[in-house]
């Protein structure tokens, strides 16, 4: 049986607000294998990953469910970020795993799809991709897309959609962006505060708008070497850690953030 938060169970009674983490199953895992979202050489198992669902707001502001493949030590925290994106009415056009899309990152993002797990290795590098071990979202990547730089300057956007409708970012620190489904200072925030505190928005090259991770890889491979309830424990000390140093300081969100980013993450 799912674990029922606190949000669910107001859900139930409202049917407007809801999450949930089931594990994953024997038939969920071979579908991931089958889809070509997981391999043997994946560097977390399957059986560490966690699926988060939870009720979101479509375009139009109606109800929408979705859900967030995981590992198991960040999933509590992403169930209630999600709660926490509903109350704060920041849309979502489409949640869904990356089976839908046989693990094709590029059609993921053209169909405008907020997702996180998914087995492959770093756009354009060798190296495994944080989406890899569970511990990366990327967000409505329409609104947020993903800028790369060739040596000679030439920039290649991602989705293409993106490029002539979403590149401007001046509603950034906005508390009301007049675009929906656009990450802005304090969606950011609300990462940061469940553990999320590297934003892609923050880079040089590549500028990924849409991409939330936890930290370093050595962070990483500390949560996996620990039992799934040491490592959930883990990881909501950090991100308590981060709530505790926001509540303490005073200043626009954007210097808040990273200040407690900088004394914070792993």
């Amino acid at each position: 049986m799912p674990r029922l938060s606190a949000g669910l169970v107001c859900g139930l009674l409202s049917a407007t607000t809801w999450a949930a983490i089931q594990p994953l199953t024997a038939a969920d895992c071979a579908d991931l294998l089958a889809n070509g979202v997981l391999s043997a050489a994946n560097p977390v198992p399957c059986e560490r990953l966690q699926r988060v669902s939870f009720s979101h707001l479509d375009w139009q502001g109606q109800q929408s469910t979705g859900q967030l493949i995981v590992l198991d030590a960040v999933a509590p925290q992403v169930e209630s970020l999600m709660l926490a994106l509903r109350a704060a009415k920041f849309p979502l056009q489409s949640a869904q795993p990356l089976t839908q899309f046989k693990g094709n990152d590029v059609l993921s993002m053209n169909a405008n799809n907020s997702s996180a797990f998914n087995g492959r290795a770093v756009t354009a590098g060798q190296k495994w991709s944080k989406h890899a071990y569970g511990v990366a979202i990327d967000v409505n990547p329409v609104q947020n897309p993903y800028v790369s730089f060739a040596d000679d300057g030439t920039a290649q956007i991602l989705p293409a959609a993106s490029a002539k409708a979403f590149l401007n970012r001046a509603e950034l620190r906005a508390d009301k962006p007049r675009r929906s489904g656009m990450v802005n200072e304090a969606v950011v925030h609300l990462f940061a505060q469940h553990g999320f505190m590297t934003w892609g928005g923050d880079w040089d090259s590549p500028i990924d708008y849409q991409h939330f991770e936890i930290g370093s890889r050595a962070f990483i491979e500390q949560l996996i070497a620990l039992d799934p309830a040491a490592a959930q424990a883990s990881f909501q000390h950090y991100a308590d850690r981060y709530r505790q140093c926001a509540a303490s300081q005073t200043g626009s969100l954007s210097e808040i953030r990273a200040l407690c980013v900088a004394k914070v993450r792993q």
